[in-house]
């Protein structure tokens, strides 16, 4: 069997379009021992170190489903106050202490490059969970995978990325994923207040793929393949009153779906009030499916990285 090329996933631009077709069939075989079509214990007697300094439910609990699936072992931390770094422990020095412990290393940090920075101070593989405001490297991946499992391409393909543009780390690492294809273009949808970064779009112009930037998403969904939307993240304002400004400004009702009920609906959630739940009866709304592919994309992952 293949394997990666490198020991820690850090951001979304180490992956080649190989790397990709590698993992998601990986996915695909680890989706029968999910259904029970396929039986064993992959790489059993194996330990993941599970340290969350930032709040999360859906990567966290996929992650240690993941594990517990192959029939690994978790070891973990939940905040920064319940490990040594509130006693001012270097990252590098908890890297090294934690990873005599475990096998590998899966981290979500509020600082950027933080989980690099533990990865070059470990041998052991680490793999990054969201280092805000950075990359969320297995969020695109899992993306990826749904658009891929919901359109049956990803080539010749229209995206919609709406609401949060300007914080919100998943739709900066999909755009890093999706560029590996072809005749891929993006519309990117949102307030003044919340458009996409200039890293990003500095990014678009180097690799010569087209983009759009609109505030009103009404006009782009009648002719786009894809719909990623993202919740307005209230705890990224400093100022709570510009928050309040932008909160209801987009809200997706079943209604204005109506030119294209085809189109694919994602979003990484959690959800407040952007997507209504009677979006929920449309075929093409694909969310929940997407929070599905999150087990089996991350048994690959840990797969590749220790098999």
């Amino acid at each position: 069997m293949k394997k990666l090329a490198y020991k820690d996933i850090c951001h979304t631009k180490q992956f080649s379009r190989e790397d990709l077709e590698l993992i998601f069939e990986t996915a695909e075989d680890m989706e029968k021992y999910l259904s029970g079509e396929k039986r064993g214990k992959p790489l059993e007697g194996h330990i993941m170190a599970s340290m969350f300094y930032e709040p999360s439910t859906r990567t966290r609990l996929s992650f240690e489903s993941a594990m517990q699936r192959l029939w690994w072992s978790v070891i973990t931390v939940s905040d920064t106050d319940a490990s040594s770094l509130s006693k001012w422990e270097t990252l590098e020095d908890n890297a090294k202490i934690v990873s005599i412990y475990a096998d590998v290393i899966v981290m979500r940090h509020p600082e950027a490059y933080s989980v690099r920075a533990t990865a070059d101070a470990t041998s052991k593989p680490v793999i990054n969970a969201g280092d805000w405001p950075h990359q969320h490297p297995t969020q695109a991946l899992l993306d990826v995978y749904t658009i891929l499992k919901e359109n049956g391409r990803l080539d010749n393909l229209k995206i919609s990325l709406v609401w949060d543009l300007k914080y919100g780390r998943t739709t900066h690492s999909l755009v890093f994923l999706m560029w590996l294809f072809e005749n891929i273009e993006f519309v990117f949808i949102s307030p003044d207040e919340l458009k996409m970064p200039e890293k990003v779009l500095s990014f678009l112009k180097e690799k010569n793929i087209t983009y759009s930037e609109v505030s009103d998403y009404r006009e782009w969904i009648k002719d786009s393949d894809v719909l990623y939307v993202t919740r307005i993240q209230k705890e990224r304002f400093a100022d709570i009153s510009q928050y309040s400004q932008v909160k209801d400004q987009f809200i997706l009702w079943l209604d204005t779906l109506w030119l294209n009920t085809d189109i694919t609906i994602m979003h990484p959630l959690p959800r407040v009030n952007e997507v209504k739940e009677e979006v929920d009866s449309l075929p093409s709304a694909a969310f929940f499916r997407q929070a599905e592919n999150w087990v089996p994309i991350r048994m690959a992952l840990l797969y590749l990285l220790l098999w």
